[in-house]
């Protein structure tokens, strides 16, 4: 959740002379990054909801915080270089406040410097051949492992490491064979025309194939973290400190905030299509249909990128080797420049093509609905809310509340009987968006209660008078569902407005965050980039907060989420649950939540594919938690071999249909005649909802909670 926040009022209580740091623009990258690091510290120390002390316990979190963001799995730093490292375990906290980067540049300098050692150690393994009879096992669980001791002890990690990815490419091949081989008997039991080619490999023919898949995949690997240049760790050395305030507490450096801008706001300028990287060059993927790669008719899908040219009088960067971010800033642009794209086609030959920048929408971040036909008869509406976006620059952007209400127009016309409102997944977004969605449902009221770090109290309302839809409605939640998703569930139950259904908790996330620009407290025009500042917490109507706990569901039914270590109450450094006094506001009575509980309950106690799916899901959590794993490769092939067997037991989940249909808007049957790309995407829509199971029981509580009023 983050908020267009205003800071002009609130930093003329602040000396903002204190903020300052530098009068001039830095000289090098590294006058850059003592700046950042000092106005990050003093932003953080004035500005953050709940700033903490900038102590030695401090930087000992630091510290800790930032080795599992640099070395998650032990693999690269030495225990020699953990010795040296140790000295400035509690000196952090000085070298925020004096942008001092000694720490930040011995452990990046050493970075690398293991890097290149690992690539040639690697490159060393792989060229001899690989026993997989010996008796060794790997861990998998990175708390449990310890810093290698020395370069032999990483050696023969990295060994370990190898030889396993060696195992499942070569468990992948079994897999595939299994499933033509399958096809194949199936092909040949029904005498059908038999065009399944399928030639079982030997074993060794298996090892040499999964050896060059892997030595390709490492290298790539390497090849990639060598391009990474060290302002992109200087992030995440900036992010060590920022975490450990709270986990949205973020520093984003100028390229990581324009990417954040184009998924909130969920439009992008450019051509229109993906770059993939593949073996250190660059590819065109999927074309976005109406956009400029697109109406080209000279760019498919697989064309290699060799240059860009930026603007008509710049040179053609190559883009040969570069990193697919790096080419996509290249290929962004103002809307109405022209960019030319130099490629070589499928059949060698070398092509310019120059095309206008526009505004190209990513559609996956906006809400979506469809008519669904229940068995009753009765047709009801599903509505899909992925964000709650918003574009703050531009008064006629899309907004997630305008689409949710073009929505509920376009459902009603089909005389629904009711509506589910799907916030799954859905990681939040816009505060204010909250109130207006609100709006569309039920009469004006309070909807959140907002305190500040002061503990100054803010209730806000939504500003609607008259809902456009004020019957049945359902809102489906799991444990990704967080912040305004929280709100909006949280507010809906607290009236009684909407029955809350999915997993036991939400995500709980109960801060709201804006972006600080940093240059706004320097006298230059560089940009350092932007800090992501928890500055409130907000509460539920009732003065509970949302905060580790979440919004519990009025009918709950578990997932594969619901097993795993998924949520805010996980996280060391999130803030603590607390309560406030309750705002007043007027209970609803639209439906019986007991009656209601009570049959969804005796419903999921008999659905035969629910208790399987629980089970698979304890299952594969359980998996997830193995914490060695044995490199023998007859061992390794029965650890599968029990795997599949029981995925074998579940396979029937993959079978699943719901038995609901469903209808799209004539609009879109027109518009699948002329978008292939659209056409694909409903295609794929409607064949996972057709297998939701949890979508099954929405429809059976819906149908239940009375007609449209």
């Amino acid at each position: 959740m983050w908020k267009n926040f205003k800071l002009n009022k609130f930093l003329l209580l602040i000396p903002l002379t204190s903020l300052m740091f530098c009068f001039n623009s830095p000289k090098n990258d590294d006058e850059k990054m003592q700046t950042i690091m000092v106005s990050v510290k003093n932003t953080l120390s004035y500005l953050h909801y709940s700033p903490k002390t900038i102590n030695d316990a401090y930087s000992k979190d630091v510290y800790k915080h930032y080795f599992e963001l640099v070395d998650p799995a032990k693999r690269y730093f030495l225990q020699s270089d953990m010795d040296e490292f140790s000295k400035h375990e509690t000196k952090l906290d000085d070298y925020i406040g004096q942008g001092d980067l000694s720490f930040y540049k011995v452990t990046i300098d050493r970075l690398y410097q293991r890097v290149d050692e690992i690539d040639k150690i690697t490159q060393d393994i792989l060229s001899k051949p690989i026993n997989l009879q010996e008796e060794e096992n790997l861990t998998l669980e990175p708390k449990l492992k310890k810093v290698p001791a020395n370069k032999q002890e990483q050696y023969n990690e990295w060994k370990k490491f190898i030889k396993y990815n060696i195992l499942l490419e070569m468990e992948s091949m079994n897999s595939k064979e299994e499933a033509q081989k399958e096809k194949k008997d199936s092909v040949q039991k029904y005498k059908l025309k038999d065009t399944i080619k399928f030639k079982a490999l030997s074993q060794d023919e298996k090892l040499k194939k999964a050896t060059d898949e892997v030595k390709d995949l490492v290298k790539d690997t390497f090849t990639r973290f060598k391009k990474r240049k060290k302002m992109d760790w200087f992030t995440v050395y900036m992010n060590a400190y920022t975490e450990v305030f709270d986990p949205h507490t973020n520093y984003y450096s100028p390229k990581d905030k324009e990417d954040f801008d184009t998924q909130f706001t969920g439009k992008v300028i450019g051509i229109g299509a993906l770059i993939q990287e593949k073996k250190g060059n660059l590819f065109l993927g999927a074309l976005t249909i109406g956009a400029p790669a697109w109406k080209s008719k000279q760019l498919s899908e697989g064309d290699k990128i060799l240059k860009v040219k930026s603007k008509p009088k710049d040179d053609a960067v190559n883009v040969v080797g570069m990193l697919s971010d790096e080419a996509v800033r290249l290929i962004r642009g103002e809307k109405g420049t022209p960019v030319t794209l130099t490629v070589q086609k499928k059949d060698g030959s070398i092509k310019d093509v120059t095309m206008i920048r526009e505004e190209v929408a990513i559609e996956d971040t906006f809400a979506r609905s469809i008519v669904v036909n229940a068995p009753n008869g009765k047709k009801y509406g599903f509505i899909n809310l992925p964000s709650f976006n918003a574009d703050f620059e531009n008064a006629k952007g899309r907004n997630a509340s305008d689409d949710i209400k073009n929505e509920i127009v376009k459902l009603k016309a089909q005389n629904i009987e009711g509506i589910i409102l799907d916030l799954r997944n859905n990681g939040g977004g816009s505060l204010t968006e909250v109130g207006d969605i609100m709006g569309l449902f039920m009469d004006a009221g309070p909807y959140v209660q907002v305190k500040d770090g002061n503990g100054k109290i803010q209730t806000l309302k939504n500003k609607y008078e008259t809902p456009i839809w004020t019957g049945p409605l359902v809102i489906m939640q799991n444990e990704l569902s967080a912040s305004a998703s929280e709100i909006l569930a949280g507010v809906m139950q607290d009236y009684g407005r909407a029955m809350i259904i999915g997993s036991p908790q939400s995500f709980g996330k109960g801060t709201v965050q804006t972006f600080v620009d940093l240059n706004r407290f320097l006298n230059t025009e560089d940009d350092f980039g932007s800090l992501k500042l928890t500055i409130q917490k907000f509460y539920r109507i009732t003065g509970e907060s949302t905060q580790r706990k979440g919004i519990v569901s009025d009918i709950q039914m578990k997932d594969f989420f619901t097993y795993a270590e998924v949520g805010e109450r996980y996280d060391d450094y999130a803030l603590a649950w607390d309560k406030i006094p309750p705002t007043k506001f007027e209970k609803l009575n639209y439906f019986n939540i007991q009656a209601l509980e009570k049959a969804s309950a005796d419903r999921m106690a008999k659905n035969s594919n629910y208790q399987l799916l629980l089970e698979s899901a304890q299952w594969r959590e359980k998996l997830d938690k193995e914490e060695n794993i044995t490199l023998n490769i007859n061992k390794f092939n029965e650890v599968m071999k029990h795997r599949k067997a029981q995925i074998e037991k579940f396979k029937v989940l993959t079978k699943f249909e719901n038995g609901l249909q469903f209808t799209m808007y004539p609009s879109e049957v027109e518009r699948e005649k002329k978008d292939e790309a659209f056409k694909k995407k409903s295609e794929m829509w409607i064949k996972n909802l057709k297998k939701d199971l949890y979508l099954q029981e929405a429809m059976n509580i819906v149908s239940e909670m009375g007609t449209k009023s």
